[in-house]
Protein backbone atom coordinates (compact mmCIF):
# COMPACT_ATOMS: atom_id res chain seq x y z
CA UNK A 1 0.00 0.00 0.00
CA UNK A 2 1.26 3.10 -0.83
CA UNK A 3 1.68 6.76 1.43
CA UNK A 4 0.37 9.17 0.46
CA UNK A 5 3.73 10.92 -0.20
CA UNK A 6 5.07 7.98 -2.43
CA UNK A 7 1.61 8.47 -3.95
CA UNK A 8 2.45 12.71 -5.30
CA UNK A 9 6.20 11.39 -5.73
CA UNK A 10 5.10 9.03 -8.51
CA UNK A 11 2.60 11.77 -9.96
CA UNK A 12 5.98 13.99 -9.85
CA UNK A 13 7.54 11.20 -11.76
CA UNK A 14 5.15 10.83 -14.35
CA UNK A 15 4.38 14.45 -14.74
CA UNK A 16 8.31 15.67 -15.22
CA UNK A 17 8.20 12.91 -18.36
CA UNK A 18 5.25 14.27 -19.45
CA UNK A 19 6.26 17.99 -19.51
CA UNK A 20 9.00 16.72 -21.76
CA UNK A 21 6.82 14.58 -23.86
CA UNK A 22 4.37 17.72 -24.35
CA UNK A 23 7.04 20.71 -24.92
CA UNK A 24 8.44 18.25 -28.03
CA UNK A 25 5.61 18.82 -29.36
CA UNK A 26 5.65 22.58 -29.31
CA UNK A 27 9.30 23.34 -28.67
CA UNK A 28 10.11 23.53 -32.61
CA UNK A 29 7.76 26.58 -33.00
CA UNK A 30 10.10 28.92 -32.28
CA UNK A 31 13.51 27.12 -33.26
CA UNK A 32 11.82 26.49 -37.04
CA UNK A 33 12.90 30.12 -38.23
CA UNK A 34 16.28 29.52 -37.53
CA UNK A 35 16.20 25.83 -38.19
CA UNK A 36 14.77 26.22 -41.74
CA UNK A 37 17.51 28.67 -42.23
CA UNK A 38 20.26 26.52 -41.22
CA UNK A 39 19.09 23.09 -42.41
CA UNK A 40 18.14 24.67 -45.75
CA UNK A 41 14.90 22.89 -45.00
CA UNK A 42 11.97 22.97 -47.69
CA UNK A 43 8.24 23.73 -46.33
CA UNK A 44 7.35 20.08 -47.30
CA UNK A 45 10.65 18.96 -44.99
CA UNK A 46 9.44 21.61 -42.28
CA UNK A 47 6.06 20.00 -42.09
CA UNK A 48 7.27 16.73 -41.85
CA UNK A 49 10.05 18.04 -39.49
CA UNK A 50 6.74 19.14 -37.05
CA UNK A 51 4.52 16.42 -38.16
CA UNK A 52 6.60 13.29 -37.52
CA UNK A 53 6.30 13.32 -33.84
CA UNK A 54 2.67 13.79 -33.39
CA UNK A 55 1.65 11.31 -36.32
CA UNK A 56 3.93 8.65 -35.53
CA UNK A 57 3.02 8.57 -31.74
CA UNK A 58 -0.25 8.88 -32.90
CA UNK A 59 0.00 5.27 -34.61
CA UNK A 60 1.64 4.08 -32.24
CA UNK A 61 -0.35 5.04 -28.80
CA UNK A 62 -3.35 2.65 -29.27
CA UNK A 63 -0.45 -0.24 -29.90
CA UNK A 64 1.67 0.60 -26.64
CA UNK A 65 -1.21 1.63 -24.11
CA UNK A 66 -2.62 -1.98 -24.74
CA UNK A 67 0.66 -3.31 -24.34
CA UNK A 68 1.30 -1.63 -21.45
CA UNK A 69 -1.97 -3.54 -19.75
CA UNK A 70 -0.15 -6.72 -20.66
CA UNK A 71 3.09 -5.84 -19.65
CA UNK A 72 2.80 -3.68 -16.72
CA UNK A 73 2.92 0.50 -17.05
CA UNK A 74 5.87 0.64 -15.24
CA UNK A 75 8.25 -1.30 -17.17
CA UNK A 76 6.76 0.76 -20.55
CA UNK A 77 7.16 3.62 -18.59
CA UNK A 78 11.11 2.96 -17.81
CA UNK A 79 12.08 1.52 -21.56
CA UNK A 80 10.27 4.67 -23.29
CA UNK A 81 12.63 7.06 -20.93
CA UNK A 82 15.77 5.34 -22.33
CA UNK A 83 14.68 5.46 -26.22
CA UNK A 84 13.38 9.41 -25.50
CA UNK A 85 16.65 10.03 -23.65
CA UNK A 86 18.53 8.67 -26.62
CA UNK A 87 16.49 9.98 -29.32
CA UNK A 88 16.91 13.35 -27.81
CA UNK A 89 21.11 13.18 -28.34
CA UNK A 90 20.43 12.34 -32.55
CA UNK A 91 18.29 15.01 -32.58
CA UNK A 92 20.20 17.69 -31.00
CA UNK A 93 23.41 17.13 -33.32
CA UNK A 94 21.54 16.25 -36.28
CA UNK A 95 23.88 17.43 -39.64
CA UNK A 96 20.32 17.31 -42.49
CA UNK A 97 16.79 17.28 -42.34
CA UNK A 98 16.65 13.64 -42.88
CA UNK A 99 18.16 12.86 -39.89
CA UNK A 100 16.43 14.80 -37.75
CA UNK A 101 13.17 13.73 -38.73
CA UNK A 102 14.43 9.92 -38.41
CA UNK A 103 15.50 11.28 -34.57
CA UNK A 104 11.66 13.12 -34.29
CA UNK A 105 10.52 9.20 -35.65
CA UNK A 106 12.39 7.70 -32.29
CA UNK A 107 11.41 10.33 -29.70
CA UNK A 108 7.19 9.40 -30.80
CA UNK A 109 8.01 5.58 -30.41
CA UNK A 110 9.65 6.42 -26.64
CA UNK A 111 6.93 8.98 -26.29
CA UNK A 112 4.58 6.72 -27.04
CA UNK A 113 5.18 4.36 -24.85
CA UNK A 114 5.56 6.83 -21.82
CA UNK A 115 2.30 8.69 -22.39
CA UNK A 116 -0.49 6.25 -22.22
CA UNK A 117 1.79 4.65 -18.98
CA UNK A 118 1.69 8.09 -17.19
CA UNK A 119 -2.23 8.08 -17.38
CA UNK A 120 -2.10 4.44 -16.50
CA UNK A 121 -0.17 4.79 -13.01
CA UNK A 122 -2.24 7.60 -12.20
CA UNK A 123 -5.44 5.52 -12.25
CA UNK A 124 -4.00 2.25 -10.39
CA UNK A 125 -2.04 4.73 -7.89
CA UNK A 126 -4.71 6.98 -6.78
CA UNK A 127 -7.59 5.14 -5.42
CA UNK A 128 -9.39 7.67 -3.79
CA UNK A 129 -11.86 9.65 -6.69
CA UNK A 130 -11.19 13.07 -5.40
CA UNK A 131 -7.24 12.64 -5.22
CA UNK A 132 -7.43 11.32 -8.78
CA UNK A 133 -9.46 14.26 -10.15
CA UNK A 134 -6.75 16.51 -8.65
CA UNK A 135 -3.83 14.36 -9.90
CA UNK A 136 -5.74 14.36 -13.72
CA UNK A 137 -5.71 17.91 -13.34
CA UNK A 138 -2.29 18.44 -12.85
CA UNK A 139 -1.44 16.09 -15.11
CA UNK A 140 -3.62 18.52 -17.78
CA UNK A 141 -2.22 21.21 -16.65
CA UNK A 142 0.78 20.04 -17.52
CA UNK A 143 -0.47 18.27 -20.51
CA UNK A 144 -1.95 22.04 -22.07
CA UNK A 145 1.27 23.80 -20.22
CA UNK A 146 3.65 22.24 -21.54
CA UNK A 147 2.63 22.60 -25.37
CA UNK A 148 2.42 26.01 -24.61
CA UNK A 149 5.68 27.11 -22.99
CA UNK A 150 7.78 24.90 -25.51
CA UNK A 151 8.08 27.56 -27.42
CA UNK A 152 9.30 29.97 -24.56
CA UNK A 153 12.14 27.42 -23.64
CA UNK A 154 13.16 27.40 -27.14
CA UNK A 155 13.30 31.26 -27.40
CA UNK A 156 15.40 31.21 -23.56
CA UNK A 157 17.53 28.87 -25.21
CA UNK A 158 18.17 30.27 -29.03
CA UNK A 159 19.08 33.44 -27.15
CA UNK A 160 22.63 31.69 -26.28
CA UNK A 161 23.23 28.39 -27.97
CA UNK A 162 22.12 26.34 -31.14
CA UNK A 163 18.60 25.36 -31.95
CA UNK A 164 20.07 21.56 -30.77
CA UNK A 165 19.72 22.66 -27.25
CA UNK A 166 16.20 22.66 -27.47
CA UNK A 167 16.81 18.68 -27.66
CA UNK A 168 20.20 18.27 -24.89
CA UNK A 169 17.40 19.70 -22.24
CA UNK A 170 15.71 16.55 -22.33
CA UNK A 171 18.43 14.31 -21.12
CA UNK A 172 18.94 15.23 -17.11
CA UNK A 173 15.36 15.37 -17.19
CA UNK A 174 15.25 11.88 -18.30
CA UNK A 175 18.00 10.47 -16.45
CA UNK A 176 16.35 11.87 -12.45
CA UNK A 177 13.39 10.61 -13.90
CA UNK A 178 14.40 6.93 -14.82
CA UNK A 179 16.40 6.82 -11.45
CA UNK A 180 13.34 7.63 -9.40
CA UNK A 181 11.24 5.22 -11.53
CA UNK A 182 12.94 2.40 -10.92
CA UNK A 183 13.04 2.66 -7.13
CA UNK A 184 9.41 4.44 -6.40
CA UNK A 185 6.74 2.93 -9.59
CA UNK A 186 5.34 0.05 -7.97
CA UNK A 187 5.94 -2.92 -10.93
CA UNK A 188 2.12 -4.19 -11.49
CA UNK A 189 2.43 -6.90 -13.63
CA UNK A 190 -0.60 -6.56 -15.72
CA UNK A 191 -2.42 -8.80 -17.79
CA UNK A 192 -0.24 -11.28 -19.40
CA UNK A 193 -2.70 -13.02 -21.09
CA UNK A 194 -3.62 -9.82 -23.51
CA UNK A 195 -2.19 -10.25 -26.97
CA UNK A 196 -0.18 -7.06 -28.58
CA UNK A 197 -1.63 -6.65 -32.15
CA UNK A 198 1.24 -5.35 -33.72
CA UNK A 199 -0.36 -5.61 -37.37
CA UNK A 200 -3.53 -3.32 -36.31
CA UNK A 201 -0.69 -0.56 -34.90
CA UNK A 202 0.75 -0.42 -38.49
CA UNK A 203 -2.72 -0.43 -40.34
CA UNK A 204 -3.92 2.65 -38.06
CA UNK A 205 -0.33 4.22 -38.87
CA UNK A 206 -0.21 4.03 -42.47
CA UNK A 207 -3.88 5.17 -42.87
CA UNK A 208 -2.80 8.29 -40.53
CA UNK A 209 0.32 8.93 -42.65
CA UNK A 210 -1.33 8.78 -45.72
CA UNK A 211 -4.39 11.17 -44.71
CA UNK A 212 -1.83 13.66 -43.21
CA UNK A 213 -0.21 13.58 -47.16
CA UNK A 214 -2.77 13.84 -48.85
CA UNK A 215 -3.86 17.12 -46.95
CA UNK A 216 -0.45 18.38 -46.96
CA UNK A 217 -0.46 17.78 -50.96
CA UNK A 218 -3.36 19.53 -51.11
CA UNK A 219 -2.13 22.62 -49.89
CA UNK A 220 1.08 22.88 -51.85
CA UNK A 221 1.36 25.03 -54.57
CA UNK A 222 1.16 23.10 -57.44
CA UNK A 223 -0.43 19.95 -55.74
CA UNK A 224 -1.21 17.01 -57.57
CA UNK A 225 -4.98 16.19 -57.23
CA UNK A 226 -3.87 12.61 -58.48
CA UNK A 227 -1.55 11.95 -55.40
CA UNK A 228 -4.23 13.65 -53.12
CA UNK A 229 -6.47 10.89 -54.28
CA UNK A 230 -4.45 8.35 -54.14
CA UNK A 231 -2.99 9.03 -50.35
CA UNK A 232 -6.37 9.71 -49.17
CA UNK A 233 -8.31 6.45 -50.83
CA UNK A 234 -5.15 4.21 -49.11
CA UNK A 235 -5.60 6.23 -45.66
CA UNK A 236 -9.19 5.35 -45.22
CA UNK A 237 -8.70 2.01 -46.69
CA UNK A 238 -6.35 1.70 -43.68
CA UNK A 239 -8.11 2.99 -41.18
CA UNK A 240 -11.69 1.18 -42.51
CA UNK A 241 -9.51 -1.96 -41.81
CA UNK A 242 -8.33 -1.53 -39.19
CA UNK A 243 -11.50 -0.53 -37.37
CA UNK A 244 -13.29 -3.96 -38.57
CA UNK A 245 -10.21 -6.25 -37.54
CA UNK A 246 -10.34 -4.52 -34.18
CA UNK A 247 -13.97 -5.08 -34.02
CA UNK A 248 -13.01 -8.99 -34.29
CA UNK A 249 -10.38 -9.16 -31.91
CA UNK A 250 -10.75 -10.74 -29.09
CA UNK A 251 -7.96 -8.01 -26.88
CA UNK A 252 -8.46 -4.98 -29.72
CA UNK A 253 -6.01 -2.24 -29.46
CA UNK A 254 -8.96 -0.28 -29.31
CA UNK A 255 -12.17 -1.37 -28.21
CA UNK A 256 -14.82 0.92 -30.05
CA UNK A 257 -17.41 -0.23 -27.62
CA UNK A 258 -16.48 2.02 -25.19
CA UNK A 259 -17.31 4.80 -27.72
CA UNK A 260 -20.89 3.55 -26.40
CA UNK A 261 -20.64 6.29 -23.68
CA UNK A 262 -21.85 9.50 -24.66
CA UNK A 263 -19.28 11.00 -21.56
CA UNK A 264 -16.31 8.73 -23.59
CA UNK A 265 -17.00 9.99 -27.13
CA UNK A 266 -17.31 13.87 -25.88
CA UNK A 267 -14.37 13.49 -24.08
CA UNK A 268 -12.15 12.54 -26.86
CA UNK A 269 -13.48 14.84 -29.53
CA UNK A 270 -12.64 17.41 -26.43
CA UNK A 271 -9.34 16.59 -26.63
CA UNK A 272 -9.20 16.40 -30.07
CA UNK A 273 -10.24 20.25 -31.00
CA UNK A 274 -8.24 21.46 -28.00
CA UNK A 275 -4.68 20.57 -29.15
CA UNK A 276 -6.29 20.68 -32.56
CA UNK A 277 -6.37 24.62 -32.44
CA UNK A 278 -3.59 24.63 -29.57
CA UNK A 279 -0.59 23.57 -31.80
CA UNK A 280 -2.24 24.26 -35.24
CA UNK A 281 -2.52 27.78 -34.04
CA UNK A 282 0.38 28.27 -31.74
CA UNK A 283 2.64 27.00 -34.91
CA UNK A 284 0.97 29.98 -36.93
CA UNK A 285 1.28 32.68 -33.76
CA UNK A 286 4.89 31.79 -33.13
CA UNK A 287 5.78 32.40 -37.22
CA UNK A 288 4.08 35.65 -37.47
CA UNK A 289 5.33 37.11 -34.26
CA UNK A 290 9.12 36.36 -35.59
CA UNK A 291 8.80 36.53 -39.57
CA UNK A 292 6.16 39.11 -39.93
CA UNK A 293 6.12 41.45 -36.40
CA UNK A 294 10.10 40.76 -35.97
CA UNK A 295 10.44 39.47 -32.72
CA UNK A 296 13.16 36.96 -31.18
CA UNK A 297 12.27 33.60 -30.74
CA UNK A 298 12.22 35.01 -26.65
CA UNK A 299 10.16 37.37 -27.44
CA UNK A 300 8.04 35.55 -29.21
CA UNK A 301 7.88 32.56 -26.19
CA UNK A 302 7.13 35.37 -23.54
CA UNK A 303 4.06 36.56 -25.57
CA UNK A 304 2.97 32.86 -26.34
CA UNK A 305 3.33 32.34 -22.59
CA UNK A 306 0.04 33.17 -21.46
CA UNK A 307 -1.68 30.47 -22.99
CA UNK A 308 0.42 27.72 -20.29
CA UNK A 309 -0.10 30.45 -17.38
CA UNK A 310 -3.83 30.54 -17.87
CA UNK A 311 -4.06 26.59 -19.05
CA UNK A 312 -2.36 25.84 -15.82
CA UNK A 313 -5.12 28.13 -13.67
CA UNK A 314 -7.62 27.25 -15.73
CA UNK A 315 -6.73 23.04 -15.30
CA UNK A 316 -6.42 23.76 -11.71
CA UNK A 317 -9.80 25.49 -11.07
CA UNK A 318 -11.54 22.43 -13.46
CA UNK A 319 -10.10 19.65 -11.61
CA UNK A 320 -11.90 21.35 -8.34
CA UNK A 321 -14.78 21.96 -10.32
CA UNK A 322 -15.49 18.15 -11.94
CA UNK A 323 -16.78 16.47 -8.67
CA UNK A 324 -19.44 18.73 -8.63
CA UNK A 325 -20.80 19.61 -11.78
CA UNK A 326 -21.44 18.31 -14.74
CA UNK A 327 -18.53 17.38 -17.39
CA UNK A 328 -19.75 17.71 -20.51
CA UNK A 329 -21.23 21.31 -19.32
CA UNK A 330 -17.29 21.99 -18.32
CA UNK A 331 -16.46 20.59 -21.84
CA UNK A 332 -18.88 22.83 -24.10
CA UNK A 333 -18.54 26.19 -22.18
CA UNK A 334 -14.38 25.70 -22.57
CA UNK A 335 -14.38 25.39 -25.79
CA UNK A 336 -16.60 28.46 -26.16
CA UNK A 337 -14.22 30.62 -24.41
CA UNK A 338 -11.39 29.53 -26.35
CA UNK A 339 -13.40 30.10 -29.44
CA UNK A 340 -14.07 34.00 -28.18
CA UNK A 341 -10.23 34.42 -26.70
CA UNK A 342 -9.46 33.55 -31.01
CA UNK A 343 -11.95 35.93 -31.65
CA UNK A 344 -11.08 38.70 -29.44
CA UNK A 345 -7.77 38.31 -31.01
CA UNK A 346 -8.49 38.27 -34.89
CA UNK A 347 -10.19 41.76 -33.89
CA UNK A 348 -7.37 42.94 -31.85
CA UNK A 349 -4.33 41.67 -34.22
CA UNK A 350 -3.39 45.15 -34.76
CA UNK A 351 -3.77 46.20 -30.89
CA UNK A 352 -1.21 46.80 -28.55
CA UNK A 353 0.48 43.41 -27.20
CA UNK A 354 -0.78 44.02 -23.81
CA UNK A 355 -4.43 43.41 -25.44
CA UNK A 356 -2.99 40.62 -27.27
CA UNK A 357 -1.76 38.59 -23.92
CA UNK A 358 -5.53 39.39 -22.83
CA UNK A 359 -7.14 37.67 -25.95
CA UNK A 360 -4.19 34.83 -25.52
CA UNK A 361 -4.94 34.16 -21.70
CA UNK A 362 -8.51 33.52 -22.67
CA UNK A 363 -7.89 31.24 -25.21
CA UNK A 364 -5.25 29.54 -22.41
CA UNK A 365 -7.92 29.03 -19.67
CA UNK A 366 -10.38 27.88 -22.37
CA UNK A 367 -7.84 24.89 -23.98
CA UNK A 368 -7.21 24.27 -20.06
CA UNK A 369 -10.54 23.69 -18.76
CA UNK A 370 -11.45 21.38 -21.82
CA UNK A 371 -8.71 19.54 -21.61
CA UNK A 372 -8.78 18.58 -17.94
CA UNK A 373 -12.48 17.82 -18.36
CA UNK A 374 -11.56 15.46 -21.23
CA UNK A 375 -8.99 13.68 -19.51
CA UNK A 376 -11.74 12.95 -16.41
CA UNK A 377 -14.23 11.60 -18.98
CA UNK A 378 -12.50 9.43 -21.22
CA UNK A 379 -9.88 7.64 -17.94
CA UNK A 380 -13.12 8.10 -15.61
CA UNK A 381 -15.98 6.47 -17.80
CA UNK A 382 -13.71 3.19 -18.76
CA UNK A 383 -13.15 -0.14 -16.99
CA UNK A 384 -10.11 -0.10 -14.73
CA UNK A 385 -8.86 -3.03 -16.13
CA UNK A 386 -8.68 -1.04 -19.62
CA UNK A 387 -7.17 2.00 -18.09
CA UNK A 388 -4.04 1.83 -20.45
CA UNK A 389 -6.17 1.76 -23.21
CA UNK A 390 -8.28 4.53 -22.38
CA UNK A 391 -5.34 6.31 -21.70
CA UNK A 392 -4.05 5.85 -25.41
CA UNK A 393 -7.30 6.61 -26.78
CA UNK A 394 -6.81 9.60 -24.83
CA UNK A 395 -3.35 10.38 -26.02
CA UNK A 396 -4.72 9.59 -29.71
CA UNK A 397 -7.24 12.01 -29.46
CA UNK A 398 -4.21 14.72 -28.42
CA UNK A 399 -1.91 13.55 -30.62
CA UNK A 400 -4.38 12.99 -33.59
CA UNK A 401 -5.55 16.56 -32.68
CA UNK A 402 -1.66 18.00 -33.08
CA UNK A 403 -1.36 16.55 -36.34
CA UNK A 404 -4.73 17.28 -37.47
CA UNK A 405 -4.20 20.61 -36.82
CA UNK A 406 -0.59 21.19 -37.97
CA UNK A 407 -1.75 19.31 -41.18
CA UNK A 408 -5.04 21.05 -41.96
CA UNK A 409 -4.35 25.16 -40.36
CA UNK A 410 -0.98 24.99 -42.03
CA UNK A 411 -1.77 23.61 -45.29
CA UNK A 412 -4.60 26.46 -44.82
CA UNK A 413 -2.12 28.85 -44.40
CA UNK A 414 0.04 27.85 -47.11
CA UNK A 415 -2.67 27.68 -49.73
CA UNK A 416 -3.74 31.55 -48.36
CA UNK A 417 0.12 32.67 -48.40
CA UNK A 418 0.43 31.26 -51.92
CA UNK A 419 -2.36 32.56 -53.78
CA UNK A 420 -2.05 35.75 -51.62
CA UNK A 421 1.70 36.69 -52.43
CA UNK A 422 1.68 39.26 -55.43
CA UNK A 423 5.28 39.87 -56.39
CA UNK A 424 4.99 42.45 -59.54
CA UNK A 425 7.46 42.60 -61.52
CA UNK A 426 10.37 40.95 -59.28
CA UNK A 427 12.20 38.01 -60.96
CA UNK A 428 12.32 35.29 -58.11
CA UNK A 429 11.71 31.73 -57.83
CA UNK A 430 8.59 30.05 -57.96
CA UNK A 431 9.66 28.67 -54.32
CA UNK A 432 8.63 31.91 -52.87
CA UNK A 433 5.29 31.10 -52.93
CA UNK A 434 5.86 28.09 -50.99
CA UNK A 435 6.72 29.53 -47.88
CA UNK A 436 7.56 32.81 -45.94
CA UNK A 437 10.79 31.11 -44.83
CA UNK A 438 12.14 30.20 -48.48
CA UNK A 439 10.71 33.92 -49.59
CA UNK A 440 12.66 35.46 -46.61
CA UNK A 441 15.79 33.19 -47.72
CA UNK A 442 15.79 34.45 -51.56
CA UNK A 443 15.25 38.27 -50.40
CA UNK A 444 18.58 37.32 -48.53
CA UNK A 445 20.77 37.14 -51.77
CA UNK A 446 18.22 39.76 -54.07
CA UNK A 447 19.61 43.68 -54.48
CA UNK A 448 18.39 45.88 -51.66
CA UNK A 449 15.44 47.38 -52.82
CA UNK A 450 14.28 44.08 -54.53
CA UNK A 451 14.79 42.31 -50.90
CA UNK A 452 12.76 44.85 -49.06
CA UNK A 453 9.74 44.35 -52.15
CA UNK A 454 9.87 40.67 -51.49
CA UNK A 455 10.60 40.60 -47.52
CA UNK A 456 6.73 43.01 -47.51
CA UNK A 457 4.75 41.38 -49.92
CA UNK A 458 5.58 37.43 -48.67
CA UNK A 459 5.08 39.19 -44.74
CA UNK A 460 1.54 40.95 -46.17
CA UNK A 461 0.71 37.78 -47.50
CA UNK A 462 1.09 35.86 -44.56
CA UNK A 463 -0.70 38.12 -42.38
CA UNK A 464 -3.34 37.31 -44.84
CA UNK A 465 -2.86 33.47 -43.93
CA UNK A 466 -2.63 34.10 -40.00
CA UNK A 467 -5.73 36.22 -40.15
CA UNK A 468 -7.68 32.78 -42.30
CA UNK A 469 -6.13 30.56 -39.73
CA UNK A 470 -7.40 31.93 -36.65
CA UNK A 471 -11.21 32.51 -38.22
CA UNK A 472 -10.85 28.58 -38.68
CA UNK A 473 -9.93 27.82 -35.48
CA UNK A 474 -12.33 29.64 -33.93
CA UNK A 475 -15.51 28.90 -36.23
CA UNK A 476 -14.41 24.93 -34.90
CA UNK A 477 -14.57 25.67 -31.39
CA UNK A 478 -17.68 27.16 -31.56
CA UNK A 479 -19.66 24.61 -33.88
CA UNK A 480 -17.91 21.63 -31.64
CA UNK A 481 -18.62 24.05 -28.49
CA UNK A 482 -22.88 23.96 -29.59
CA UNK A 483 -22.25 20.07 -30.63
CA UNK A 484 -21.48 19.05 -27.25
CA UNK A 485 -23.76 21.38 -25.09
CA UNK A 486 -26.73 20.07 -27.34
CA UNK A 487 -25.54 16.55 -27.21
CA UNK A 488 -25.59 16.59 -23.65
CA UNK A 489 -29.25 18.01 -23.51
CA UNK A 490 -30.66 15.32 -25.68
CA UNK A 491 -29.10 12.61 -23.40
CA UNK A 492 -30.29 14.25 -20.68
CA UNK A 493 -33.94 14.11 -21.85
CA UNK A 494 -33.92 10.60 -23.64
Amino acid sequence: MLTKLQRWIILAIVSSSLFLITIDMTVLYTALPRLTHDLAATASEKLWIVNAYPLVMAGLLPAFGTLGDRLGYKRLFVAGLVIFGAASAVAAYAPTTHVLIAARVLLAAGAAMMMPATLSIIRVTFANERERSLAIGIWSAIASGGAGVGPLISGLLLEYYEWGSVFLINIPVVLIALGLALSLIPDWRGQTDKRWDWIGSGQIMLGLIALVYAVKEMGRRNGSFEVVLAAAVIGLAAIIIFVRRQNRQAYPLIDFSLFRDLRFSLGALTALVSTFVLTGSELTFTQQFQLVRGFSPLEAGLLTMSLPVASLFSSLFAAWLLPRTNTLTIQSVSLLITGGGLVGFLLAHNAAESVQVGCLLIVGGGIGGAMTAASHAIINNAPLSQAGMAASIEEVSYELGSVIGVAILGSLSAAVYSSSLAVGNLAVPAVVHDSLDEALLIAESLPAAAASSLTKAAQAAFNQAFLTVIAAAAGILFLSGIFISVAARRAKTS
